[in-house]
């Protein structure tokens, strides 16, 4: 489809730019690259609808960069060129994934097609107009990773799978609920949620399924239940994982039939609903407990959509605080231009453990009680209720890690330094430069027992000549 992103990688500088002149004529938006690690770098710069690869690359290859690009991107179609292809090798490459498999010198009719051919089937589709991104309005985000998650759900949203939705308590799963129910064919008719962990046993099976007069000492009239509520469109069952089992063996066999049973009535009434159903719990765990019926699980888990959380992805803090922050401002009729760069730095940096829901919160009580049009750090810190993380500089982080990994090396065999060296692909002298630099002794990772020898090499570095 025309207007696509496409990202083109070869290390041939001739073959990069005629390839990337015809898509381009053809009308496709190109990013071209010459190695998979410039891939992978611009891939978190901005998702595309196709990578375009060469197989033979420097360094890393075409599969090995397909597969980088499935671990992370697992619904983006690759089609890969080779001038040395055979039979074998694409009977391999087909296998693994990949949407493709041409060789070269290519047809460009051929390769036109595929490319149509990928970009039509894939999870992105065409660049989304202002209008036609009404589907996920609600979610502000320039994540990378929360790209990828919207491509599948606007995917998801086009048949009529159940789709199970799993992120830790204010992530945004109903948003993301109500996203793909806009992005469906059911749009125009009722989306309704109910938090199965908040409403009593007793009162739930009636709220889901509705009942008949007299079905018990208070239903004094018939009462459509919410799968009736939301016929022809989307039922959205939060917390499911608090469902209690009685009620599962229920909801089970209303799946099944697509038909619900009113409490006290011998009618069954068809349904037309869509299930989407989203969980903070480890369904898998609840399932070897016995907790949760595994007939209903695969019922419900037929396509998995998992929001990260909002420490996951701090590149939309910024975004989101400024957009609630303009939203409750017109709400409550304050004049708040944004926040201080310090403030915003320390929203930033805080650890979010209830997610957005949280950062909502927060923002909220700074706009109350904000007496400037900048809200400053100090309301932020006060509304934070604790310190933020800081966030390392790349110095810090890098040293870190490089103490981190020496720990874990000593650990693994006992303080042994030649051993130690060999696994980190280095010499004594200079495994012992970077044990020195990071004030690690070999000897205290020693297995208590038994004494050094000297072949244990976990004395101090030898003194140099």
């Amino acid at each position: 489809m025309a207007g696509a992103r496409i990202l083109v990688v070869d290390d041939d500088a001739d073959l990069l730019r005629l390839l990337s002149m015809r898509l381009t004529a053809a009308g496709y938006q190109v990013a071209a690259v010459s190695s998979a690690e410039a891939a992978l770098a611009q891939l978190e710069v901005e998702r595309p609808h196709l990578v375009l690869s060469d197989v033979r690359l420097p360094g890393r290859d075409g599969l090995a960069l397909f597969d980088d690009i499935r671990r992370r991107h697992p619904a983006l179609p690759v089609i890969l060129l080779t001038a040395h292809g055979t039979i074998p090798d694409a009977v391999e490459a087909t296998a693994r994934g990949v949407f493709g498999y041409l060789t070269k010198p290519y047809d460009a009719r051929e390769l036109l097609d595929k490319i149509g051919q990928a970009v039509a089937l894939g999870t992105a589709g065409p660049p989304e107009a202002a209008a036609d991104a009404g589907w996920r309005e609600e979610i502000v985000s320039r994540s990378s990773r929360m790209a990828e998650l919207l491509a599948e759900a606007r995917m998801v949203a086009r048949s009529d799978a159940s789709v199970l939705l799993r992120g830790d308590s204010g992530s945004g799963k109903e948003l993301m609920a109500r996203a793909i129910h806009k992005a469906s064919a059911r749009a125009r008719r009722p989306f309704v949620a109910v938090n199965c962990g908040a409403i009593p046993e007793a009162l739930l099976e009636s709220e889901l399924f509705g009942h008949v007069k007299g079905a018990f000492t208070d239903a004094v009239a018939n009462h459509k239940g919410l799968f009736q509520a939301a016929d022809g469109g989307t039922l959205l069952l939060d917390e499911i994982g608090d469902m209690p089992p009685a009620l599962q063996v229920k909801l089970l066999r209303v799946l099944q039939e697509r038909a619900v049973r009113p409490l006290g009535s011998s009618q069954s009434v068809p349904v037309d609903v869509r299930i989407i159903s989203a969980t903070h719990r480890d369904l898998d765990a609840a399932l070897q407990a016995g907790q949760f019926r595994e007939d209903l699980y695969y019922r419900l888990n037929v396509v998995t959509l998992t929001l990260p959380t909002l420490a996951e992805r701090r590149e939309d803090i910024p975004l989101l605080a400024n957009h609630f922050l303009h939203k409750l401002a017109a709400k409550y009729g304050r004049r708040l231009s944004g926040f201080a760069p310090e403030a915003l730095k320390a929203l930033a940096a805080a650890p979010w453990p209830g997610n957005v829901r949280q950062l909502y919160n927060v923002v909220e009580q700074v706009c109350a009680l904000s007496t400037t049009a900048l809200v400053p750090l100090a309301l932020v810190q006060r509304a934070l209720r604790a310190p933020g993380v800081p966030v390392q500089t790349y110095a810090e982080a890098k040293r870190r890690f490089e103490r981190d990994y020496l720990v874990g090396l000593l650990k693994m065999t006992d303080g042994n330094v030649s051993d130690a060296a060999r696994l980190a692909g280095r010499n004594r002298t200079e495994f012992y430069r970077l044990l020195q630099r990071n004030e690690l002794t070999p000897g205290l990772f020693k297995a208590e027992t038994g004494t050094l020898s000297p072949e244990d090499d976990n004395g101090p570095a030898p003194p140099a000549k």
